[in-house]
């Protein structure tokens, strides 16, 4: 691609400078006509000089003609060379046979012209053709070979000097020739890559302004959607703690309060994991892992999973099965899924919801369709923005928060999968991702989780700067049936191992904040534990922190990961990963 652009930039300039030698044709040859009248028929003259004024229109047309072209046509621009060499040979022979008639020794006025003149048009051949050689080449060899030919003919006295420099002169303007082409390829190269850079610097710029813009955008939209729920649960805490100043709360009371409380709660935890999924998928610290997928049973869980919210919405919900088998990672191509198939259920008001596959040769392209409100085609590039919900400009929460496409496409990018949406307002969308057949279906099966609780045979080290969040967590591990050695730091769990444990009771899991006090970090606990225990044990971080470094510093450790806030099943679930001796330690955050 390069090669072309630098060839094809050439070749521009070898027409560019066609002006200037039709200019200089025209004026030297009205010269050489008054020069040579006397000694050279009339008709001969006049003879040459039309077929050099033919030739000159004949280049103007044709460099006329070459600057019209298509500049993206790169097959012919090795035909407009030759050609413009073609011309530049017929050009140089016709001066060739001026110096044939010209070489008069008995004139030395004409002689002492022709010489002049020729070697002048050998000399200015160098800039205006070096950019293509072999016109150039070819131009001088035949304007000095007619001249060369009758000064040996002549048998002139003068006739070897004058073929020494003449030689002198070619072998002089041929080597000028390549260092001129040299020079001329690489600022060709370099002008190209200028522009390449600059272009790229233009890119970059206007990514950046638009990554500005839409930062902007998300972060004003995320401060409203945290705003708003926080501000409900601090008025029911308020009400909550008014009605208690006023005596016993009556159990219809708190359970409304309770319910209301839970619901802003399951709210703005839903807002904060969809920022975490971003931020992680930002990061670049989801693991993706590929495996054979059955299509059918995907589609079967999907379909238990949606049936509920198509009876609610009284939708048509249609799941078409499939037997193949697809190569992706199931998780994360689930979690694709779901989210488009939640957008497809949350716009339609009435019709159908529809999941199936076309296969696409050696791919699968799964389709979602809906009758919904449809997406106008102006707005169809936006829609995988954060918090864009063309159908809800009031946000209300209950219509989602506008992350699930954005999500989707950050997913999908990681998975190496296309996006595909075909939409009509008011007729209702299609949404599709594209994912490769696997090569090997083969399925396995997953070994089932133990989901009992502990026996006391595990022990935990629990170690959170704050009061709260420490005496809550270990509370939650003593009910679950596990020991647990809580501390404000490293030390303090140690101690507690010392004292409760003797020190001789195992500690098998470390559970840290990352964040702890003094400027210290979980990953700085871990060490301290190791050190105390003299071995290794796993570890699981707790953190709230979304910065995209952070997450990528946390899951380089290699230690699981998991986000705030937690519930009982997944501390439950991290335990059993990683304490169990059936199932393997995870090396890092899983997704």
């Amino acid at each position: 691609m390069q090669e072309d652009k630098i060839r094809r930039a050439l070749v521009e300039l070898l027409y560019r400078n066609s002006y200037g030698v039709v200019v200089s044709n025209i004026a030297i040859s009205l010269a050489a006509v008054y020069i040579l009248k006397s000694a050279v028929s009339a008709g001969w003259l006049f003879g040459w000089l039309g077929a050099l004024y033919l030739l000159t229109g004949i280049r103007v047309v044709a460099s006329r003609r070459f600057f019209r072209r298509s500049r993206n046509d790169s097959q012919s621009i090795r035909r407009w060379a030759w050609l413009a060499a073609a011309f530049s040979w017929i050009s140089g022979l016709l001066w060739g046979l001026l110096g044939w008639v010209g070489f008069l020794p008995e004139s030395p006025i004409v002689l002492s012209f022709t010489v002049i003149v020729l070697t002048g048009l050998v000399c200015g051949t160098v800039p205006s053709l070096s950019a293509f050689p072999p016109a150039l080449i070819g131009s001088i060899l035949i304007t000095v070979v007619p001249i060369g030919l009758r000064c040996i003919i002549s048998g002139s006295e003068m006739a070897g000097a004058f073929l020494f420099l003449l030689v002198s002169l070619v072998v002089i303007n041929l080597n000028y020739c390549r260092i001129t082409y040299r020079m001329l390829r690489e600022t060709v190269a370099l002008r190209l890559e200028n522009e390449e850079l600059v272009e790229h610097l233009q890119e970059e710029r206007d990514k950046a302004q638009t990554a500005d813009r839409a930062k902007t955008r998300f972060l004003a939209a995320a401060s409203h959607d945290l705003r708003q729920p926080t501000h409900a649960l601090s008025l029911l805490i308020s009400t909550l703690s008014i009605l208690g100043r006023r005596g016993d709360v009556p159990a219809k009371d708190a359970r409304n309060l309770a319910d209301r409380a839970k619901s802003i709660v399951g709210n703005l935890s839903g807002l904060l994991d969809a920022l975490l999924d971003i931020s992680r998928l930002d990061a670049g610290v989801v693991i993706v892992a590929k495996e054979p997928v059955s299509l059918r049973k995907l589609f079967a869980d999907l379909r238990d999973e949606f049936g509920g919210v198509a009876r609610e919405r009284d939708l048509a919900w249609q799941v078409v099965a499939s037997n193949l088998w697809i190569d992706s990672d199931p998780i994360t191509l689930k979690r694709i899924l779901a989210n488009l198939l939640s957008n497809a259920f949350r716009y339609t008001a009435k019709g159908r919801v529809l999941l199936g596959c076309r296969r696409r040769g050696t791919a699968v392209e799964i389709q979602i369709w809906d009758s919904g409100a449809g997406i106008p085609a102006d707005q169809q590039k936006v829609v995988f923005e954060e918090f864009v919900q063309l159908q809800n400009p009031a946000r209300d929460r209950a219509q989602g928060l506008g992350l699930g496409l954005a999500i989707v496409r950050r997913s999908a990018q990681l998975l190496d999968h296309p996006l595909g949406m075909i939409s009509k307002e008011g007729r209702g969308s299609m949404f599709s991702i594209l994912v490769p057949i696997a090569v090997s279906a083969d399925a396995h099966i997953a070994a089932d989780i133990d989901r009992g609780e502990g026996d006391g045979s595990i022990g935990i080290a629990v170690i959170d700067d704050e009061l709260d969040g420490l005496e809550a967590i270990s509370l939650l591990l003593r009910t679950l049936g596990y020991r647990v050695y809580p501390g404000r730091s490293a030390a303090e769990a140690c101690f507690a191992h010392a004292v409760e444990g003797n020190d001789k009771a195992p500690i098998d899991l470390v559970i840290t904040d990352y964040r702890l006090e003094a400027g210290t970090t979980g990953l700085d606990a871990i060490k301290q534990m190791r050190a105390h225990l003299g071995h290794s044990v796993p570890a699981v971080i707790l953190t709230g922190d979304t910065s995209p470094e952070r997450l990528k510093e946390v899951a380089a450790s290699g230690h699981l990961l998991l986000h705030k806030p937690v519930d009982a099943e997944q501390v439950r679930q991290a335990i059993l990963q990683l304490c169990s001796p059936q199932m393997p330690a995870f090396s890092a955050s899983h997704h």
